[in-house]
């Protein structure tokens, strides 16, 4: 047949088109595309604008639209034959000689592709005789992926054109290789090892994106991962769990994530290195601060007082010292705080980056500071044997640690001594002769102590753990309380007080700090719990959380009628807010108004909130590799309470580190204040796993 066609192209039947309309009769044979395989049926029954079909093989009679059937046997020549299984029709494909020889022929009668013939005129250009399962394997082929011949939505089967045919190799040549690549692309995203330099470069931006995406989500909503339909759809692909701590594990494989630095880091204010711009402008200041400055020549000298710096060793940012005075009219505690708002004005582009940042971040690998270190840790701190601007607050005690007098001056200083807390505890055990003044302040401070806890205050002086890295290597840095602590924050406590009363006094906005009153415990309720670390964590448990807003309210913990926090604006943005104001108060210049000042505390927010949640994270994650190092260990610990009791998700307090632990237990049903031996069942520093086992 074919030969015959090819050698009178005249003879190619033409095709009416008003007759695909022709009307379906049961029994008739039809050709189909059903859910994208294409079929051979038989017509059952017609309702309306619909057919009920039959299949062969196992599949059931389906209802389908008349409008996407194809006629097959008009005449019923072929209604006889049973319909085709799949193997005959795989055994009746037509062969690639037979399509190349019909596309030759009807594009040399229609070399524009006008030639157009219905299924059963194809079929007989290929087939001679004509069978039912050869009509199903040119079905077949007419529907899968080719580049001669094309089915058009009239029904009809027409050549493609030369043209045609070169743009759709090409295009195929491009879907290939797009798969291809997109299979490398999958290969190395599977790859199980860091990867190397070379092959972060291979990956493609889009995989950067995402990889970005992910990142984000894991720091900012880790609950929110298992839903990201971006990990659905490439979970099983990339062997990726459906789980925050699978994605976290995925990335620290290709090093894509840091395993030891807190997730919510990455999506924060806070990078360990200021922009290029800003240490320069840094340096600026650094090289003015030996210059006159507004305002210096009302300073207040104070550099004859012995002054005391006491922090912890390696501290850089010293922000505070002490003095003692004793004068005519009594005995007065200068507390002397950094003036960073001598050099940084506000609106400058350091003044904004410290607002962005809200706070110092203190990680177990060291601080990222809210101001660069060459200014931060130089001209703006308290520096030993130099001669620095200060906030200086005077104050007077009577015997029950009451504050009677107070007066704020803006000052030069000239720190005598450097101490650690190890030498203050020293000097105020020794007290020797000609320089007890650090004793002395001591001994007021125990005084307004005392005052504080009359009031109703909630102390807790107990040693506390933190974990650091020193130079590599995970140490347990534990505080213990010690007199040169209580002094130190005693004096920082009085002086936030003393701020407060001025604010008062002036009806002056400021980010005051406050607590509402608790119901602790009774005193029969506590007489049921062990004494020590059980006993603060019931009380702790029942303390509101902390407040900050424009108006002076009573802070219940620290037994305060008002309480600002201004000790610290080196490293805390809402101290140096207060510096401005009490200055520009003391200068009769223009402070921020209770409104401005809101907003202000608002903006900080999230910065403060991020930064506890980054630290707690930290801590977390350095217990939880400090314990996979010590997983053979007995721990001897103290059982506080079930923080989600259906989980078994405990808070124990682990007496040889200070601090407490956070875990899901086995084994025992212990009550709070009960001693237990704690082993780790369980622990993977990368996914934030932990578990305990309870003797």
């Amino acid at each position: 047949m074919l030969e015959l066609l090819l050698c009178c192209p005249s003879s190619i039947p033409r095709v009416d088109p008003a007759s695909l309309n022709q009307s379906f009769h049961p029994g008739d044979t039809i050709a189909v595309v059903l859910k994208g395989s294409p079929l051979i049926g038989r017509l059952l029954s017609i309702k309306g604008s619909k057919a009920v079909v039959s299949f062969g093989g196992q599949r059931r009679d389906q209802d389908l639209p008349l409008r996407e059937l194809v006629p097959v046997d008009s005449t019923g020549e072929l209604s006889s034959q049973p319909l085709p299984s799949p193997e005959e029709v795989q055994s009746f494909a037509p062969t690639s000689r037979s399509l190349i020889e019909a596309w030759q022929l009807l594009v040399e009668d229609g070399p524009d592709g006008s030639s157009r013939l219905n299924l059963i005129e194809f079929c007989e250009l290929l087939q001679d005789p004509i069978s039912l399962p050869g009509i199903a394997a040119v079905w077949t082929w007419l529907q899968e992926p080719q580049s001669l011949f094309r089915w058009r939505r009239d029904r009809l089967v027409q050549p493609l054109t030369a043209d045609e045919r070169v743009r759709l190799r090409q295009q195929r040549r491009s879907e290939r290789q797009a798969v291809q690549h997109e299979q490398r692309q999958l290969e190395l995203l599977r790859l199980q090892h860091p990867w190397s330099e070379q092959e972060r470069e291979a990956l493609d931006p889009q995989w950067w994106v995402l990889i970005e995406h992910w990142l984000t989500l894991l720091s900012t909503q880790p609950a929110a991962v298992s839903e990201d339909p971006d990990l659905k759809r490439w979970s099983a692909s990339l062997q990726i769990g459906s789980e925050a701590a699978d994605l976290r594990q995925w990335l620290v494989v290709r090093c894509l994530l840091d395993p030891d630095q807190p997730l919510s880091l990455s999506n924060s204010p806070w990078s360990r290195h200021f922009p290029s711009a800003l240490e320069q402008e840094a340096e600026r200041l650094v090289a003015l601060a030996d210059s006159d400055r507004p305002g210096d020549a009302e300073r207040h000298d104070l550099t004859g007082l012995a002054s005391y710096s006491l922090d912890d060793s390696g501290t850089k940012e010293i922000d505070d010292a002490l003095s003692y005075e004793q004068r005519d009219d009594g005995c007065w505690i200068w507390i002397h705080i950094a003036d960073p708002s001598r050099l940084i004005d506000p609106g400058s582009p350091l003044d904004l980056e410290a607002k962005r940042r809200g706070t110092s971040l203190y990680l177990a690998d060291g601080v990222i500071p809210m101001l660069p270190l060459s200014l931060a840790a130089g001209p703006l701190s308290l520096r030993a044997g130099q001669q620095c601007a200060a906030l200086s607050v005077a104050v007077q005690l009577d015997d029950s640690g009451e504050v009677t007098a107070h007066r704020i001056v803006r000052s030069w200083i000239r720190p005598r001594y450097g101490l650690t807390y190890a030498d203050g505890d020293e000097l105020i055990e020794l007290a020797p002769p000609g320089d007890e003044s650090l004793a002395d302040l001591a001994n007021l401070m125990n005084r307004r102590h005392r005052w504080r806890r009359s009031r109703g205050a909630v102390l807790f002086d107990r040693p506390e753990g933190r974990f650091r890295l020193r130079d590599g290597e995970l140490e347990v840095h534990v505080t213990e309380p010690s007199p040169a602590r209580l002094l130190v924050s005693e004096a920082m406590l009085l002086m936030g007080s003393v701020v407060a009363g001025f604010g008062q006094e002036h009806g002056l906005a400021l980010p005051f700090r406050s607590q509402p009153m608790a119901t602790l415990p009774t005193t029969e309720e506590l007489e049921r719990i062990p004494e020590g670390p059980a006993q603060d964590a019931a009380i702790k448990r029942c303390l509101s959380r902390g407040v900050q807003g424009t108006r002076p309210m009573p802070h219940f913990s620290l037994g305060l009628p008002s309480y600002v926090q201004a000790t610290s604006p080196i490293r805390r943005y809402a101290d140096l807010v207060t510096h401005r104001q009490i200055l520009a108060q003391l200068a009769g210049t223009a402070v921020l108004p209770e409104e401005r000042l809101g907003e202000l505390i608002d903006d900080l927010g999230d910065p403060l909130r991020q930064s506890v949640q980054i630290a707690r994270e930290d801590q977390r994650h350095w217990q939880q590799v400090w314990l996979a190092r010590h997983r053979d260990q007995s721990w001897s610990v103290i059982f506080l309470r079930w923080l989600r009791p259906q989980e078994r998700l405990a808070l124990v307090h682990v007496s040889d580190l200070a601090m407490d632990l956070v875990g899901v237990a086995q084994g025992a049903d212990p009550t709070p204040g009960q001693t237990l031996s704690m082993t780790v069942a369980h622990v993977d520093p990368d996914r934030g796993e932990l578990q305990l086992q309870f003797a």
